[in-house]
């Protein structure tokens, strides 16, 4: 990157007010930086190092409450903040301190540590007033610094992998965690978007099948201090406070072209790339926060304030503040962030983090709101993948199924009832199939189909999917918070000892509990999202809640054994099972009506074969049942406009304990059923490869079988 002289500009032009940021022109550098209620904007420069101030200038040019000006001399590498003036009043919710360093919110590229000390508040921490008072402590010396880039890059020929939605298989991860243990990554490229890009890497991805990454937040965000007081990290990164810059934590070489090189580099592989976003809340917290950004710079109109109490802020999402949607001007900053994603650095959607916060209006969360109307027409954002946590922590947060067209949902009713099933609940069977083929009863009504949902059993928020089956509680100790926080509900079994165990029959029931959930998430209708390192049964040792934990309690274990790796080879097999079959991947819902051949497209049966009556689906006692779904009865077509038709296929469940004779069904004709797989074996190996209709399948206890039908005797 250019460095620059550390010399003062002589000249200064009057620019112009968009785009907004710090942008390179081939000439000189315009910045520009949107204030109401500022009185008065300080563009403040850097020497090489970002240690010393070397010139502030008045930005005196405004047009429409945007401050800007032109350096001429200026050049990629210049590192530079904002001092912006205006009323310290925050019982009417303004919060301006000029001796504050101030981070552009359109800043591309910042570097340097925060260097956390009471000089970084507006007000005098320990003042009887608290946040009315009035800090005049610089902060510049603890401050990153925002940084000038030259945006060129040589993309050549790359372009979006563009999966369809049924096609899609989303494996969620941790850039830092996932190469940081990684044996074959350079030990300098481990834990960076370098190491992402590393062929091996990408190989393993490619091998196991998925299509889609999604990276937890990679936006600039900050540790807390209370952590960094702690000894830990903001480890997951949801306390954004750039929208326009990487993390550079994952940099190897800090700087964008890095970011671009492992887009370019997943994207020749065929892998989409989405990211985890944060636009509900900043790291600034609430009255008694930092002043980093926004708050200096604008906090009555960058955050959404109590109309009667302006001094403290509205919180639906549990962090201390909210970005005030409300204001078309910070709608702007979202939608120029995420345009900037997609147009500039090639990604392919967004997983948007408790995205109920920002379809709020006035009077709660509205479908038809701002924000989520100019996503809807958007003709660039409009075409990529959009993914919402339709939650917040506000009254009315709850918004599972009630987001509009054109986006997805994580379904968290999807992760509690199979969750609940396999570890045994009763009463459980009809939500079980609901959620089966694709939560109709939440996602029809609006229009959409089984894609609407976003399955998962585990995320990076709670267990994994190896404790999920070996611990009853969660083990938060390591976290310093005496082991309150993180969710009790977890759902979980430890099949019959808490955590690590030598009892070989624990062990082994453990893995076929894997091997039914993993089954399960990946066979039924809707999108699945696999948690990085489920594949080969990672552990954290029973915490829950690894936010805090940037150690090797959360970074991915690389060692191979035996155990580790036929759990890997079984869920590779399962993808490809997916991948090879439409019939587990339908655009439509099962509508349980006759198809071709006089079977219905889908059907529910009974341990004896019979399909099931309405009344059998209320029994709280019925943990065992079988589906039917009927190749020939897609009613789809491919990109040709050529009729689908695949196999036919029989899912069997058992939950419960004891073994369970099931009787094969004759459906359509005497065929025969041949074994893709049972749980309950490693290989299949001591169960005939197929059986005729009309015997009885040994359904081992806690186990799923999947048997595909053979071609019907003409």
């Amino acid at each position: 990157m250019t460095k620059t002289t550390s010399q003062p500009v002589t000249a200064v032009w009057p620019g112009r007010p968009y785009p907004q940021g710090a942008t390179w022109d081939g000439g000189g550098v315009n910045f520009s930086l949107y204030s109401a209620h500022a009185a008065r904007v300080q563009l403040c420069l850097f020497d090489d190092g970002g240690r010393r101030e070397i010139q502030r200038i008045d930005l005196s040019e405004r047009t429409e409450q945007v401050w800007h000006c032109y350096l001429p001399e200026a050049r990629p590498g210049l590192l530079y903040g904002y001092r912006v003036s205006g009323p310290y009043q925050p019982e009417l919710g303004h919060r301006f301190n000029p001796y504050k360093l101030l981070l552009d919110p359109y800043a591309r590229d910042i570097t340097g540590a925060l260097r956390w000390s009471d000089a970084h508040y507006g007000y005098a921490i320990g003042h009887k007033r608290e946040d009315l008072s009035f800090d005049r402590r610089e902060s510049a010396r603890g401050m990153p610094k925002c940084r000038v880039i030259d945006s060129a890059f040589t993309w050549g020929d790359d372009r979006r992998p563009n999966v369809p939605w049924r096609d899609t298989v989303i494996y969620e991860m941790h850039v830092r965690g996932y190469t940081k243990l990684h044996p074959q990554v350079p030990p300098a490229l481990r834990g960076t978007y370098a190491g992402l890009s590393c062929p091996l890497v990408i190989n393993h991805l490619r091998r196991l099948g998925v299509t889609t990454i999604e990276l937890l937040p990679i936006h600039a965000f900050v540790d807390d201090r209370t952590l960094i007081e702690r000894s830990r990290r903001n480890y997951w990164g949801y306390n954004s406070l750039g929208f326009f810059a990487p993390e550079q934590r994952y940099s190897a070489s800090e700087g964008v072209g890095e970011f671009k090189t492992m887009i370019k580099a997943l994207h020749l592989a065929g892998l989409e790339v989405i990211l985890d976003v944060v636009y509900n809340h900043t790291a600034e917290g609430n009255q008694r926060g930092p002043t980093l950004s926004f708050r200096g710079i604008d906090n009555a109109t960058y955050y959404r304030l109590q109309p009667e109490q302006p001094r403290y802020y509205v919180d639906y999402t549990g962090c201390g503040n909210m970005l005030n949607m409300l204001d078309p001007h910070v709608l702007r900053l979202v939608m120029d962030s995420l345009r900037y994603w997609v147009e500039e650095m090639h990604v392919d959607g967004f997983r948007f983090d408790l995205a109920s916060a920002l379809g709020r209006e006035a009077h709660g969360f509205d479908p038809s709101g701002s924000f989520l109307d100019i996503i809807r027409q958007d003709p660039v954002l409009s075409q990529v993948k959009l993914i919402a946590e339709p939650w917040d922590l506000g009254e009315g947060g709850y918004q599972v199924g009630n987001f509009p067209t054109g986006w997805r949902e994580w379904n968290d009713q999807y992760r509690d009832t199979m969750r609940a099933h396999w570890k045994g609940d009763g009463g459980l069977i009809g939500d079980f199939a609901r959620r089966l083929t694709g939560s109709s009863d939440i996602y029809a009504h609006s229009g959409r189909g089984p894609s609407a949902t976003v399955n998962f059993i585990t995320a990076h928020d709670g267990f994994t999917l190896n404790d999920l089956v070996s611990y009853n509680d969660k083990h938060n100790e390591a976290n310093g918070e005496d082991n309150r926080d993180g969710t009790s509900n977890n759902l979980a079994w430890n099949c019959g000892a808490e955590g690590v165990t030598d009892d070989p029959a624990i062990n082994a029931l453990r893995e076929k509990q894997k091997r039914n959930l993993l089954a399960t998430l990946l066979l039924s209708q809707g999108v699945p999202m696999l948690q990085a390192g489920d594949e080969t049964g990672r552990t954290q040792q029973g915490n829950n809640n690894t936010y805090c934990q940037d150690t090797e309690l959360s970074w991915l274990s690389w060692t191979e054994d035996e155990t580790r790796a036929s759990l890997f080879d079984f869920t590779t097999r399962l993808i490809a099972l997916r991948r090879a079959h439409p019939t587990f991947r339908r655009r439509y819902f099962f509508t349980g009506e006759t198809a071709a051949g006089g079977t219905k497209d889908i059907m529910w049966l009974k341990p004896d074969g019979v399909e099931m009556t309405p009344d059998e689906w209320a029994k709280d006692f019925a943990r065992c049942l079988g589906v039917y779904l009927a190749g020939n009865a897609l009613s789809e077509t491919d990109s040709l406009a050529r009729p689908l038709n695949d196999r036919s296929f029989l899912m069997l469940f058992n939950a419960h304990h004891d073994a369970i004779a099931f009787k094969l069904p004759e459906i359509g004709g005497p065929a025969d059923w041949h074994l893709q797989f049972d749980t309950a074996i490693d290989n299949g190996a001591s169960v005939a490869s197929s059986a005729p209709a009309g015997v009885e399948y040994p359904l081992q206890g806690r186990s799923l079988v999947l048997l595909e039908q053979a071609d019907l005797p003409a």
